[in-house]
């Protein structure tokens, strides 16, 4: 098929990605959105656009690499099943998928196989997945701490270049020494990642990047990086969150400035972050992490500069990195699906309205 080339509490708490998957063989009723995004993108490319960051140069979306994180869709993979929401995906442009657990949901049981030949059928490249890092509390549970070979045996099996976890690296607290045990552990995970051609990776949310209570001037993910072998651990940068970080956390305690830019940490690191969540919102200073969360390109976060910079400035950036687009609570999991994907195909390099 020819397609376009696309504390331990506070742990458990940022864990919320085990619950997808269900059966293949669910007939949708009714499923929203015709129009494809790569209609769109190649409709863009022949005139100007309309907004921020539309216009007539190279698209900053490199080509092949738009996938979608499916916690977004949860709601109608639970109810119609994997096929026809992976032909919505299909339809409007997406290259990619990263899961969040694989068997598990109310519209019946899918084999790993399955799942696998669902997504080649529909032009989708399974890129990655979300397992827990621990449950402490659980030796069988389905995590990295408990049971490491079986999470990379099923990625093995669904072809997966990347197996990361959700769940911050707060399994022995946040002082720097506990942030360095976690850091041993995910080196652990790597290498045996490595072993069978992944690439293990972590995924933030905005409190990794506070602040060590033993040591309040260092800021945690800088422990994370510092501590783990740039071989074996890889991050994904959830963009969405990183910038809430930066409104929670670009003061220390005691009222210093201690800034922080999420672009600075890919451009410094660029070979560490082959995964993005694209997740936008709009800015409100009244909320505790200064952002509400919208679909991308209904909010205030600017792709177009992101995306250009990481895939312009960074040794192969237009081929090593993958975008996930993202919504944790969406209004309508299609409809987000499909103007995410219109939008970040529709925006150019290039001055805005060009």
């Amino acid at each position: 098929m020819s397609r376009t080339s696309k504390d331990a509490e506070l742990a458990r708490r940022l864990s919320r990605r085990n619950i997808l998957g269900v059966a293949a063989g669910a007939t949708a009723a009714t499923i929203i959105g015709t129009a494809t995004a790569q209609a769109a993108g190649r409709d863009q490319a022949q005139g100007p656009g309309k907004g921020h960051g539309h216009g007539r140069g190279r698209p900053v979306l490199p080509p092949g690499r738009l996938g979608i994180q499916l916690y977004s869709l949860r709601d109608k993979i639970s109810t119609l099943g994997f096929a026809p929401v992976f032909a919505e995906l299909e339809k409007y442009g997406y290259d990619e998928i990263e899961l969040a657990g694989y068997t598990q949901g109310s519209a019946g049981p899918i084999t790993l196989a399955q799942l696998k030949q669902l997504a080649k059928d529909h032009g989708l490249n399974p890129i990655g997945s979300h397992v827990g890092y621990y449950d402490d509390n659980n030796p069988g549970a389905y995590t990295f701490a408990q049971n490491l070979e079986k999470v990379l045996d099923d990625a093995q099996a669904l072809g997966l270049k990347h197996i990361g976890t959700a769940s911050g690296p707060f399994r022995y607290g946040s002082t720097v020494d506990g942030w360095k045990r976690a850091a041993d552990d995910f080196n652990k995970y790597g290498a045996a990642a490595r072993k069978r051609g992944m690439k293990f990776y972590q995924h933030n949310h905005a409190e990794e990047f506070s602040f060590a209570t033993d040591k309040p001037k260092v800021r945690l993910y800088d422990v994370l990086l510092a501590e783990t072998d740039p071989d074996l651990v890889y991050l994904e940068m959830d963009i969405y969150w990183a910038y809430c970080a930066q409104f929670r956390f670009s003061k220390r305690a005691d009222g210093t400035k201690a800034p922080l830019d999420p672009l600075k940490y890919v451009l410094k690191h660029p070979n560490r972050y082959p995964l993005f969540h694209v997740k936008d919102g709009v800015r409100d200073d009244t909320t505790r992490d200064g952002y509400r969360m919208s679909d991308v390109g209904d909010g205030d976060i600017d792709y177009k500069t992101f995306l250009s910079k990481v895939t312009n400035r960074t040794h192969h950036g237009r081929s090593y990195h993958h975008w996930q687009a993202e919504h944790d609570n969406p209004v309508d999991s299609l409809a987000f699906a499909r103007k995410s994907s219109e939008h970040l195909h529709s925006l150019r390099e290039g001055r805005c309205g060009d």
